[in-house]
């Protein structure tokens, strides 16, 4: 089967230019006829299952049951392009140059030597239709997906015990506890109150003194006095960068394999996440810094904040590249950019890998965008310091190196040389110690 060819070789042809061709060569009857006994026969024994018009689901939008669909292609582009064997990404799939196809194994070299040919001469193919594939997406319809929604302001509902509510967000709760016959319990305790805001806020139990302090504290702001206190507290950015270090996957070993470099680093973007939360840095700032770093301009008094963000994509999986080093590079973009959009999106866009997304619109063209700007940005260290303390610390390295190396050789001569004379403290060759 040519399963995900038309997507697959996305990850290559991303941006191939989709080509309208027309064969207006008169094709011979020894033409068609090697194209019955050669090309046809391997089209449905391996292609059509998945790329046909009649399949339960067609494969990268490509068909290849029709001249005009094959000369159309899918996602990618053309599957084939006349006389053109080196853009005719069917010829690259069967060569395993891009992607592998059939993915049960490679067709024999005499089978693939056969559809060159057949490209070379003009592809001639009396299959007659216009069973083009289309992408499944309405796009008009998949605006209407409750996510992309504008945000609206809700009428406040209706509720029978109003002067129980002490703002607009309790109406909501009472009206869902009326709707299920419940009623509100009793309110808490000013020892309970200060116990569910720390515990909320800062993820630790309140201390003996702050309860006592608090419950003795007759004044009108006296809950507002602790809640300042809590987002004050160093814990409340521990307490709640927690949940986004689990967005961004947040680790600092490689447990599900081995032979990849530990990120030993990885606590400096954890200290970053939790320093933002605590600086109440602006969310618009906080999702620039961790997906453009590189580009925003230093605007604080810690220069490098903006490259340790970029931890967001430095921290994913890597993968043991020995065995199949072209799907383990796949893998690991494919973990960036289901990270990128998770996190800042909402969306399971990891998914067009393989498909069209069935309900929100998200191409497998999309996908492949945002792979093909990962693949081209190269992961490495980055300095947290200015440049003249890099070199001054190369320096230093360079001369430990020299100096270390000078120590070896003499204590290779000292080895060798066992014959010192202590009375003049000098080696059996005249050299001096």
């Amino acid at each position: 089967m040519f399963s995900l060819i038309g997507l697959a070789l996305g990850i290559f042809f991303g941006g191939f230019t989709q080509l309208t061709i027309a064969q207006e060569q008169t094709e011979t009857p020894q033409q068609l006829e090697f194209f019955e006994a050669k090309i046809r026969p391997v089209l449905v024994q391996h292609c059509y299952e998945c790329h046909a018009a009649d399949s339960k689901n067609v494969k990268g939008g490509l068909l290849l049951d029709t001249r005009a669909a094959i000369l159309k292609g899918g996602d990618s582009g053309p599957a084939v392009v006349a006389k053109n064997v080196g853009v005719s990404l069917l010829i690259g799939a069967l060569k395993h140059e891009s992607v592998e196809m059939p993915p049960k194994g490679k067709l024999p070299e005499t089978v693939i030597a056969d559809f060159v040919a057949w490209v070379e001469m003009g592809a001639p193919d009396p299959r007659i239709g216009e069973s083009v594939a289309s992408s499944k997406i309405n796009f008009e319809e998949a605006r209407k997906f409750w996510s992309f929604q504008p945000i609206i302001e809700p009428e406040l509902p209706k509720v029978q015990r109003a002067d129980w509510s002490r703002n607009d967000i309790d109406l909501f709760t009472l009206a869902k506890m009326e709707q299920l016959g419940l009623l509100p319990v009793a309110q808490a305790g000013k020892a309970e109150l200060i116990r569910r805001a720390t515990f909320d806020l800062i993820g630790l139990p309140p201390t003996p003194k702050e309860v006592i302090e608090f419950v003795q504290d007759e004044s009108k702001n006296a809950f507002d006095k602790v809640i300042d206190r809590l987002l004050d507290s160093k814990h409340y950015g521990e307490r709640w960068g927690r949940y986004w270090l689990d967005v961004a996957r947040y680790a600092e070993d490689q447990a599900h394999t081995f032979s990849v470099t530990p990120n030993s680093n990885g606590f400096r973007y954890r200290d970053w996440v939790v320093s933002a939360f605590n600086s109440d840095m602006s969310y618009k700032q906080f999702v620039k810094m961790q997906i453009a770093g590189d580009f925003v301009a230093v605007e604080s008094d810690r220069p490098y904040d903006h490259l340790v963000a970029l931890g967001y994509f430095r921290l994913g999986a890597q993968y043991y590249k020995n065995s199949d080093a072209a799907k383990a590079a796949a893998d690991e973009l494919d973990d960036r950019v289901d990270t990128l959009t998770r996190g800042f999106l909402g969306l399971t866009v990891s998914c067009a890998r393989c498909h069209d997304h069935k309900f929100d619109p998200i191409p497998t063209q999309d996908y492949y965008s945002l792979a093909g700007v990962f693949s081209s940005s190269k992961l490495h260290n980055a300095p947290l310091c200015k440049p003249d303390e890099v070199a001054a610390y190369n320096a230093g390295q360079q001369k430990i190196k020299t100096t270390g190396g000078a120590i070896k050789t003499w204590w290779s001569v000292y080895q060798t040389c066992r014959c010192q004379q202590p009375s003049t403290n000098r080696l059996c060759h005249g050299q001096q110690a």
